[in-house]
């Protein structure tokens, strides 16, 4: 349920006037451009920012994967649960472009998803497949129809291998799309072949912090300009695109720039006709206007059409007078019924489409001038089957001299029933039935005009006989979900096999909602006893070296998880996984007496899994730092955690003392942008490579050449052999060193295929009378994997022993 604050911010940052000046300004064009790319961020924000508010055109980001490989800022939300949140991030980006999502990929279950960083299209296709990704592109093509596709990035070396397959793969759908042969499945689901008239390449460099193009950007064949500030706002189109791209917040995004971008080059690969432009329009319909030029056109539907265009230009021109707007879009309104009732069948087969998108704007704008609609509340937003709810659907006074009708869409088995109306509106009386399904986690597609998701209100009114109908998202996402929710803490367990003295272990059983006895099924002997409410994880009488998990179930079916991720800029979604208790048995020795600091920044899990694995952990706060640290053996510093924690920077100089008095310093992988200096922040000097791309190996198999085979790191308290690093997840590290101080020693070497040798993955050096650490293995996320050589390594970088 909404705060009354967040009603206030809500409502304050969405202006009426706003709001009314864009339904308008979608009027303007019958074109659609989609912009393809990899992942959530990848849009090309400020320029989709004057496609759609400077020229009028329906924009569209086809986006092939959630972005679940990708890193958070923001908190330790990984893998599924990521790809929800940035899904949401995606979702209120695009509603701040006016834009419409369609999704390619549907979560880490689907061999359309984000696995992790990539540096070539064959792999990436090797991965995704490459026939399925065109396949999914073709549909997209045929169902949305856009005249123009646009992908952000180029198919060069030194690009992430998913951009590079998705422009790939954006290329051969152009062509597909309108071959009749190609995937006929589509058109016993009701789509036809759809040609797209243009197909543009970025001509800029994909060049950066992160990538690093070796080949040149294509010619530059047309040059949009976004000229002048969009009017409603008085702001920067590139403005407009960071107030966007600041929904990517778990990506670091949404910035300031004091030279907004005014200009974007590209270059036309694919149309009818190639060659230089002076407009992105030339050898489109523009308007309906245009469409009155087809030829074999009878003259009274071309009419029809410029009449229906003058009048959308009367009521654009009659802003912000309402009833004036309202009486020209009836007459545009009933122009276009009109036509779709009496055009030929081949003119249909083209525009239908076009004429259909523009009548559902024209309600939208409708609705939107006669102010009926005041929002719509479901409380609580998030349902279980059997559960009920109330829905609030404000209304306007005027509401019922247009006889307005609110009534809600519903996921199949829910029911509403009408309460008594108020002058404030309707409200509704919802049950979830027994067999209502749960809500999918990742939608394929979102609409900037609304009906998103499972459960949203539709909105009827009348305008001098002519019915307009809209559809509006509730102010809360609305999820239904399982009745229980099981938590077992720990969710897992470290169990090294040299400690044969323990053989039970504490488990908390916790169920939220209808309370139902948890059953566990055992793995491997593992099994758990339960009395009276107590758990106790039982070990077999001679434990393997493995992983193991339990699984469970509660009221007959698999038991979930139901994790509530809250922040600001997305509101409150819920993500749902099955509920496993874990246990990973290994050959795993710890220093003993080690006392170990954590500095996180909320970025990963390090300091849990050192304290699970049966070391003495004390999380570092303000207070810790400004105090005496020579009683820690060893202090972590996580990762990013340099630029997200002041108090950290601060106390850089009392680190430097820390080693030099013998304290053992490891500071888990930064990129340059978090704070990092490197002369000033590691206690001797550290350069993080960039581009990224050139300073990572994103195969987690890739070969490990240990350089220094008898350092200590590597041979106390555990012996780090090959078996130690297999299996690893994702990659082996990023964000590695580029330069270092004499001092450092590189302790590995590895590299991606065809590659040359990386040694800045672990260095370590003697400092006065400590020693410093710094890794870019992801060792956080191979122990959120539990990868059992990721422990063993950790285990032996906080020995503490500086020698």
């Amino acid at each position: 349920m909404l705060s009354d604050r967040q009603r206030i911010e809500k409502q304050k940052s969405a202006p009426a006037l706003i709001r009314l000046h864009h339904a308008l300004s979608r009027l303007r064009s019958v074109v659609t451009v989609m912009n393809t790319g990899a992942h959530p961020d990848d849009e090309q924000s400020g320029l989709l920012a004057f496609f759609r508010f400077g020229a009028g055109m329906r924009v569209i980001v086809g986006c092939s994967t959630r972005g679940e490989g990708g890193q958070n800022a923001l908190g330790p939300e990984r893998g599924g649960a990521l790809g929800l949140m940035r899904s949401r991030e995606m979702e209120e980006a695009a509603r701040e472009l006016d834009c419409d999502i369609v999704w390619l990929g549907h979560g880490p279950d689907d061999a359309v998803h984000d696995f992790g960083f990539s540096k070539d299209g064959d792999r990436t296709f090797d991965r995704w497949g490459e026939d399925r990704i065109v396949e999914r592109l073709v549909r997209a093509y045929r169902s949305e129809r856009p005249d123009i596709v646009i992908p952000t990035f180029l198919d060069v070396p030194g690009q992430h291998g998913h951009h590079r397959a998705m422009t790939r793969a954006a290329e051969r759908a152009f062509t597909l799309a309108a071959n009749n042969q190609a995937f006929p499945e589509h058109f016993a689901q009701g789509l036809k072949p759809w040609q797209v008239a243009k197909y543009y390449l970025p001509a800029w460099s994909g060049g950066g912090d992160t990538y690093d193009d070796e080949v040149p950007p294509p010619e530059t064949t047309l040059t949009v300009r976004a000229e002048g500030r969009e009017p409603a706002t008085g702001a920067d189109y590139d403005r407009i695109g960071e107030w966007s791209r600041y929904y990517h917040a778990s990506q670091g995004m949404g910035y300031w720039k004091e030279q907004p971008k005014t200009e974007w080059p590209l270059h036309l690969l694919l149309a009818e006709q190639t060659g230089k432009e002076s407009s992105i329009f030339e050898n489109l319909p523009v308007n309906l206007s245009d469409l009155a030029t087809e030829a074999d056109l009878p003259a009274v539907m071309a009419q029809a059409l410029q009449d229906a265009q003058k009048a959308i230009d009367m009521a654009i021109a009659a802003f912000p007078a309402r009833e004036a707007i309202i009486a020209h879009l009836v007459t545009a309104a009933q122009k276009i019924e009109d036509i779709r009732a009496h055009a030929s069948a081949a003119f249909l087969e083209e525009h239908a489409h076009r004429l259909q998108r523009k009548k559902a704007e024209i309600d939208h704008v409708l609705i939107e001038a006669a102010a009926i609609f005041d929002g719509a509340e479901l409380i609580p937003p998030v349902l279980s089957p059997t559960s009920e709810a109330l829905l609030k659907v404000g209304l306007s006074q005027q509401s019922a001299h247009y006889q307005t009708k609110a009534e809600p869409v519903l996921p199949e088995h829910c029911t509403a029933y009408l309460a008594a109306p108020s002058a404030s509106g309707r409200s509704f009386d919802v049950k979830a039935g027994a067999d209502a399904a749960f809500s999918p986690l990742y939608r394929p597609f979102w609409s900037a005009l609304g009906g998103n998701g499972d459960f949203y209100v539709r909105v009827t009114a009348q305008f001098s006989g002519y019915q307009a109908q809209a559809h509006f998202d509730l102010a809360e996402q609305f999820a239904l979900v399982p009745a229980q929710s099981v938590r077992i803490e720990p969710e897992a367990l470290i169990v090294p096999l040299d400690q044969a003295d323990q053989m039970q272990w504490p488990v908390h059983v916790t169920v939220s909602g209808d309370q139902q006895p948890v059953r566990f099924i055992s793995d491997g002997g593992w099994s758990v006893a339960q009395k009276e409410g107590d758990a106790t994880l039982c070990a077999p009488e001679k434990p393997a070296a493995g992983l193991f998990q339990l699984k469970t179930q509660i009221a007959g079916r698999d038991a979930v998880r139901l994790t509530p991720i809250t922040y600001p800029h997305i509101g409150q979604v819920i993500y749902r996984e099955p509920e496993i208790l874990n246990i990973l048995a290994l050959d795993l020795k710890l220093p003993q007496g080690a006392k170990i600091g954590y500095i996180g920044g909320g970025a990963d899990r390090a300091g849990l899994w050192l304290s699970r694995m049966g070391l003495d952990v004390t999380e570092l706060e303000p207070k810790h730092l400004a105090g005496d640290l020579q009683h820690f053996t060893a202090i972590v510093v996580g990762i990013f955690a340099f630029g997200i924690r002041p108090d950290l920077a601060e106390a850089t100089a009392r680190l430097h003392a820390y080693v030099e008095n013998g304290g053992h310093l490891v500071t888990l992988y930064h990129r340059p942008t978090d704070g990092w200096k490197p002369a000033a922040t590691p206690p001797r000097h550290i350069k993080i490579g960039s581009p990224s791309l050139r300073w990572r190996v994103t195969d987690p198999a890739a070969p490990v050449t240990v350089l220094e085979p008898e350092h200590k790191l590597l041979n106390w308290p555990n012996r780090i052999t090959a078996q130690d690093w297999e299996g690893w997840n994702k990659e082996r590290g990023l964000y590695f060193a580029s330069q270092w101080d004499e001092a450092y020693q590189p302790l590995l070497s590895m590299h991606d295929a065809n590659e040359q040798p990386l040694t800045g993955a672990l260095l370590s050096a003697r400092i006065g009378k400590g020693r410093h650490t710094h890794t870019s293995l992801v060792l956080h996320h191979q122990m959120d994997k539990l990868v059992a050589g990721a422990f063993c390594l950790m285990a032996n970088l906080v020995s503490g022993e500086a020698e």
